[in-house]
Order: C-alpha cells, then sequence, then structure tokens
C-alpha cells in the first residue's frame, strides 16, 4: 500500500500551508519552510527510489491525481481568507469554535511581511498541486474527463496554453532550437522564464490556429482553446475579487505567476543545455533526469523525465527509472534553487554537459 500512498506527499503539504496561514504571524511561513526541509533534504538524507513496482490498482492512483483540483482549491481558498475582510466560509469561527484559538484576531495583527513567504509557498504549491498533475492529465488527450481537470488546474497558473504546447510543441521539438522550453547553454533561468513564457504562448497560439484551419473553425470563438483556457483564469481572477477584494485578487494573481514561473524553472532543469538535431528521434537522454526519492514523490514521478520523454504516453505510474540516464545534480527543487544562482548552476552543469557530449552528441543540432 505504501507504494501508492507515497504520491500522496503533495496532498500533505498541503496541511501545513493551510495551518500556517490559520495561526497567522510568523507561522505565515510554516508552509513554506515545510516544504523546502521536506523535499530538499528529503532528497538529501532518504536518497534514490529506483522501484518499478506493478501497480493493480491504478484507479487509486487516479484518484490521487484528479483530487489535486479539491486540494488547490483549499490552497487558494486559504489564501483568499487570509486577505480578505470577512471570514469567508465561516472558516475562523469553526477554527475558534473548535480550539478556542481567536483566528480573526490573530489575522487582523499580520502585518505585509508574513505575506511574502505565504506568496513563495503558495506559488509553489500551485505548481505542485496544480500544474504537476495538470501536465499528466493533459498527456491523456482522449480522456476528456482529464482534459477538462487538466484546464482548470492550469488555469490557476495562468497557463492553459500549457495543454497545447507541451504535448504538441514541446514533445515535438525537445532539445532543438524550436524547443522554446529547451534553454540553450549559458542561458541564465531568469531570461529563461520570460523566454520560454513569450514564445510558448505564441507556440501554442500558432499551433491552435493550424488545428481551427484544418477544422474549418473561427479563430476568435468558443473552439479556440487558448482563448478558452485565458476565460477559465479570467473567471477565477472575478471569484477571488469578489470573495476578497483587490487585496485577494493581487494576491493570487502574484502566486499564479509565480506558479507558472516555477514551470519554466522546472522546463529550465530538465532540459538546460541539451541538443537534439531536428531529424534525430526523441532519446531518453534527451532530458535530465533524476531518481532522488521526495522529489519523484511528491511529482507524480515527474522526475522520470528521460523515459516519460521516450514514452510520453505512459501514465506516471509505468515510468522507469532509467539509472543510465543523465542526472540532475540532486532533486527537483534542490536542483531549482541551483538554477537561480547562475555562477553555481553553470560551474555544476559544464561537466555534466561535457559528459553529455562525449557520450551521445552525434551531431550538430539543425539551425532553424
Amino acid at each position: 500500500m505504501f507504494n501508492y500512498i507515497k504520491f500522496s506527499l503533495f496532498h500533505l503539504l498541503t496541511l501545513p500551508f493551510i495551518i500556517g496561514i490559520t495561526l497567522g504571524g510568523s507561522w505565515m511561513a510554516l508552509g513554506l519552510v515545510a516544504i523546502l526541509l521536506l523535499v530538499v533534504f528529503g532528497d538529501l538524507l532518504l536518497g534514490d527510489d529506483r522501484a518499478e513496482p506493478a501497480y493493480t490498482k491504478p484507479w487509486l492512483l487516479n484518484g490521487l491525481v484528479y483530487s489535486s483540483l479539491l486540494f488547490i482549491v483549499l490552497i487558494v481558498g486559504a489564501l483568499l481568507w487570509s486577505v480578505a475582510t470577512t471570514d469567508l466560509f465561516g472558516y475562523g469561527q469553526l477554527v475558534q469554535q473548535i480550539t478556542g484559538y481567536d483566528v480573526l484576531a490573530a489575522r487582523d495583527a499580520n502585518q505585509w511581511w508574513h505575506f511574502v513567504p505565504v506568496w513563495l509557498g503558495a506559488g509553489l504549491l500551485i505548481a505542485m498541486v496544480g500544474t504537476v498533475p495538470a501536465h499528466e492529465l493533459t498527456h491523456r488527450t482522449a480522456d476528456q474527463l482529464a482534459m477538462l481537470t487538466g484546464r482548470w488546474l492550469l488555469a490557476f497558473s495562468f497557463d492553459g496554453t500549457f495543454a497545447i504546447e507541451h504535448v504538441y510543441g514541446h514533445h515535438r521539438y525537445v532539445g532543438t532550437v524550436c524547443d522554446p522550453a529547451t534553454a540553450p547553454r549559458g542561458r541564465t533561468v531568469y531570461r529563461h522564464i520570460l523566454y520560454s513564457t513569450v514564445y510558448g504562448n505564441r507556440s501554442a497560439w500558432r499551433i491552435e490556429c493550424q488545428r481551427l484551419a484544418r477544422l474549418h473553425k473561427p479563430v476568435f470563438s468558443i473552439y479556440n482553446r487558448v482563448l478558452r483556457g485565458v476565460t477559465m483564469s479570467l473567471l477565477l481572477c472575478i471569484m477571488a475579487a469578489i470573495l476578497a477584494g483587490w487585496a485577494g485578487l493581487l494576491l493570487f494573481c502574484a502566486s499564479a505567476l509565480l506558479a507558472k514561473a516555477v514551470l519554466e524553472v522546472v522546463n529550465y532543469i530538465e532540459h538546460y543545455g541539451i541538443e537534439r538535431a531536428l531529424n534525430e528521434p526523441v532519446r531518453p537522454y534527451h532530458s535530465w533526469n533524476s531518481t532522488k526519492r521526495v522529489s519523484s514523490w511528491a511529482s507524480f514521478n515527474l522526475t522520470r523525465h528521460s523515459h516519460h520523454h521516450a514514452r510520453a504516453q505512459l501514465p506516471f505510474y509505468q515510468l522507469k527509472a532509467y539509472p543510465n540516464a543523465p542526472d540532475l545534480p540532486t532533486g527537483y527543487l534542490g536542483s531549482m534553487l541551483l538554477a537561480l544562482l547562475p555562477p553555481l548552476w553553470f560551474r555544476l552543469m559544464t561537466p555534466k554537459l561535457a559528459q553529455w557530449d562525449q557520450q551521445y552528441s552525434k551531431s550538430k543540432p539543425a539551425k532553424h
């Protein structure tokens, strides 16, 4: 049963975030601290997970993926409650009745700096609880429920185009100069966040326009999945403003944009410096892999990225560890933190890229 329960780790990380917001004050940092300690140090202390069990109850794992929509609603609900002028949903009164702790008084005493770790924690959690399960679901292109759920999850990070560009663009062009998500050698993560966001959205728009042209449908219509994604995110913004006013709207938008940036940092570490010719088949060595235990559990095996790109339609629980694939310096969150320090990141990755060139590089990438 543990092989199933381990993938509920991101559900558990929601708990300290909500508890911290409830207690207020310095406790507001609890969610962020819990994520950093558990994931980063968990990867360092608990080592690798190369287990490849046979799952006989996939419905349990699918249930965990779909339940992420409920958990992201709880995360955003707590976020909005923390800045609302009313006791949204009677949450504060309920907690006070149960525990005797004056939650509303604690909330009123919060200072602006208490919301910095809340914002950082919310951005990380929206990416973990929203974008990661959405990545799994939007690869199930023949399943309408999976696609709808995945797109709603992506709406919380203003990234509805991910379901288009990632599946139909990134997986086709990964490692080439045509892929906005693949960072060339020497590009910093900060530049990559902007570049991949702008050109990834542009690519998604182009892919969608081509699809609509084949179907003989107008671009500006309900058939346009890009526009539908924007509308879904706008509806969430309107709901945030209704529930918690301008402060709620600002905090939600800031957290959603941070979650989108987190996705681009993940893209950065997954493919940094990898080079593939346009006519070369996608191989497992065209992605950086990680077998770190906690990162794998917290991301539905997204860390087994080499196998994912080799077999994109496989569900997460069938991905192999590929221990011989090119590997990141550490787990995902640890590597993301390293990438935020470009000199250190380049120093660590330069010898890895030299090794990658020696083992895998067969030809120069085709120019676009």
